[in-house]
């Protein structure tokens, strides 16, 4: 099984979107967040069943709640990032 590890760029994404939904309705932020998690902690279990990103081979995608979630796939060392997260922008 992989190891999941989140990057910095995903927790300043996650924490910038967090804030905005906290906005409108501050548990509605804390219910995304606990089932994003809830998605997120299950990915070591089968990383490869996600969509792979376009031309990327080793970078797979968790769609939730219209937002893209990329995932690079370490093999060599069993590990899973979590790259970032983002809706409709385009993410580099």
């Amino acid at each position: 099984m992989f190891s999941l590890e989140t990057t910095p760029r995903f927790d300043d994404e996650l924490l910038v979107i967090l804030d905005f939904i906290a906005l409108d309705s501050p548990r509605r932020a804390l219910e995304f967040y606990d089932t994003l998690m809830i998605k997120l902690n299950n990915i070591p279990e089968n990383p490869f069943m996600y969509r792979k990103r376009e031309n990327m081979e080793d970078t797979r995608e968790l769609i939730y709640k219209g937002y893209t979630i990329p995932i690079y796939i370490d093999e060599e060392k069993k590990k899973l990032f979590i790259l970032g997260i983002f809706n409709q922008n385009l993410w580099e």
